[in-house]
């Protein structure tokens, strides 16, 4: 139980509690989930949780905060820092304000993310989960379960598989699932990201899918941790990343 009061904490400390409550291990070889930027010992004054780190998020910030963001800002080798693109353009101003950075995803995808958005955002009753896909319970037709996903994810338009016959159980994955298309075993598979032959496949298998959306289907990430780091004793930012998609 954490019970520590406090202006000031070492990032060593967040990082050893994030670590036990998601552990860093568990993410994909491919990923680089993990301290990002910062060192161990660099002391910080506020927290923020946000889905990606923009520079939207970054002026918002005061030094010396830690960001604990679901996707990693550094994801492939840099082989130059070019203040002028991304992602030294954001790398460079968060150095000069003492600002680190702990990134959670995959391993958080796991062991949080895809059950919470199908307990608690979908009111899905979870049957079993494996690795990234939560197999859930649900009766009813096609039609009836896309427009409880318009609602909860307030949008007007889906992008649909329609499945054959009555839906006896559903699979979800949020952010890009929809390699894991063949695994899932239910008659309609919700995750985001879907691609033409994915569609294609499921169609010629009978299998139905909804398209929720890479950011729609994650943004809940800072809603999931918030509850978990209040009691450190040092402010709590809640930063809204903005989808890099406009509709028209």
């Amino acid at each position: 139980m954490l019970r520590r009061r406090s202006t000031k904490m070492k990032i060593r400390e967040i990082y050893t509690y994030l670590d036990a409550l998601s552990p860093f291990e568990t993410q994909e070889s491919w990923d680089n989930s993990g301290l990002l930027v910062g060192s161990m010992e660099d002391t910080i004054e506020a927290l923020c949780l946000c889905l990606d780190v923009d520079e939207g998020v970054l002026e918002t910030l005061p030094p010396k905060t830690l960001i604990v963001a679901h996707h990693p800002l550094i994801f492939k080798g840099l082989k130059r820092i070019d203040p002028s693109c991304y992602p030294s353009s954001l790398l460079a101003p968060m150095l000069r304000q003492g600002i680190g950075m702990i990134a959670m995803h995959t391993n958080i995808d796991k062991s949080h993310l895809n059950r919470y958005v199908a307990e608690r955002v979908f009111g899905f009753d979870v049957l079993a989960q494996e690795e990234y896909v939560c197999t859930c319970a649900y009766e009813g037709n096609f039609d009836d379960l896309a427009l409880h996903v318009k609602h909860v994810l307030g949008v007007e338009t889906l992008r649909t598989v329609p499945c054959k016959g009555p839906i006896t159980s559903i699979a979800l994955t949020t952010g890009s699932g929809g390699e894991l298309a063949n695994s899932v075993h239910a008659s309609c598979f919700l995750t985001g990201d879907i691609k033409y032959h994915h569609a294609m496949e499921a169609k010629a298998n009978g299998l139905g899918m909804i398209d929720i959306g890479h950011f729609e289907s994650e943004r809940y990430f800072g809603e999931i941790l918030a509850p978990y780091l209040k009691n450190f004793g040092i402010p709590v930012i809640m930063s809204n990343s903005k989808n890099p998609f406009n509709t028209i």
